[in-house]
């Protein structure tokens, strides 16, 4: 199978794979606003091999990875390809179910999280705290990239608690991954203070020193397109990857909707929960989706009392009660 990385129209725009973030629902919602032009690649919420390893485990983790019909038909339309994103630290589980993601599901690509920052998660040597076992991470790319005909690519930081960067990409470049998404923070860092473009800089250009092949991307405060265009130019980038952005603006992988309506956003907040209860019905918490009401619920008058009553919220229907009654009370001039 081509590796569909080298036909992507560059500057390459990604949105980044989130807990409790990126499940088909928003996906979606994502997908269905965005200019394809500007948005290439969605990804999966990461998802432990251990956990899929694991036969009742499994059942619960899978989840993760669920493709709604409508989301699958909506993503061959605009033609955004789909990257589940795995993690763990046993090289011989990386193996197994990227050979069963392989064959069970219909991913455009795998992607390894060498990256969160979690501190649960990186005492238990995963994730960002591969970066300091160079050669087990290396195995863990080696392994997966054996068990699948899909292209391999690596998200990941600068460093542990400080940056080291042009060791760490040379590293991973040696194992010639697809692509390296690199956020510009360390481990420690989380996500505070602002995200080092001078360290993603050195990334590149150990990239091109390296494996130019390798399509290499930033990740870190980008707030608009526009900005990640720039961003491109300025550090020699093949794109970008937004994360937190998206929550600034659901239309942000669509530069010409500069300003949605109120009816527009509340047009997407009522997709969005019926998205959401389509798909996940009892299985997963209703507040679940506080997070994404703060974002269709804004820069309008009534917006924050409109939010409160949303928040408190305990059922679909009193959400859908709650949004027919602001879009009955709109003056239709």
């Amino acid at each position: 199978m081509p590796n569909f990385w080298n036909g992507l129209q560059k500057p390459i725009f990604a949105l980044a794979p989130m807990e409790d973030v990126t499940d088909t629902s928003f996906r979606e919602i994502v997908a269905g606003l965005a200019d394809p032009n500007y948005l290439s690649i969605l990804y999966t919420e990461f998802t432990s091999v251990d956990g899929m390893n694991h036969p009742v485990g499994k059942i619960r983790v899978g989840e993760r990875l669920i493709i709604s019909e409508s989301e699958r038909q909506l993503l061959k339309q605009k033609n955004i390809k789909l990257i589940a994103q795995i993690w763990g630290r046993k090289p011989e589980l990386f193996h197994k179910i990227a050979t069963e993601l392989t064959a069970e599901y219909d991913f455009d690509g795998l992607d390894i999280n060498m990256g969160c920052p979690v501190k649960n998660v990186v005492k238990n040597g995963c994730c960002s705290a591969l970066i300091n076992e160079p050669n087990l991470a290396k195995e863990i790319v080696l392994a997966t990239k054996e068990a699948t005909h899909l292209p391999v690519s690596v998200k990941t930081r600068t460093g542990i608690k400080a940056h080291d960067t042009e060791n760490w990409i040379a590293n991973l470049l040696e194992t010639k991954p697809a692509a390296l998404i690199l956020h510009g923070r360390t481990q420690k860092q989380q996500s505070d203070g602002l995200a080092d473009w001078d360290e993603i800089a050195k990334g590149a250009r150990i990239r091109d020193l390296i494996n130019p092949e390798t399509k290499f991307l930033g990740n870190g405060d980008v707030l608009s397109v526009s900005q990640g265009e720039e961003l491109c130019q300025k550090y020699g980038l093949d794109g970008i990857m937004i994360g937190r952005g998206i929550f600034h603006n659901p239309w942000f992988f669509n530069p010409l909707h500069h300003s949605p309506s109120k009816a527009e956003k509340l047009e997407q907040l009522l997709l969005h929960t019926q998205l959401f209860e389509r798909n996940w019905g009892g299985k997963k918490n209703l507040n679940i989706l506080n997070r994404f009401y703060k974002i269709y619920t804004n820069d309008f008058p009534g917006a924050a009392k409109l939010r409160a009553d949303l928040m408190d919220a305990h059922t679909f229907e009193e959400v859908y009660r709650i949004v027919y009654r602001e879009t009955a009370t709109e003056d239709p001039c």
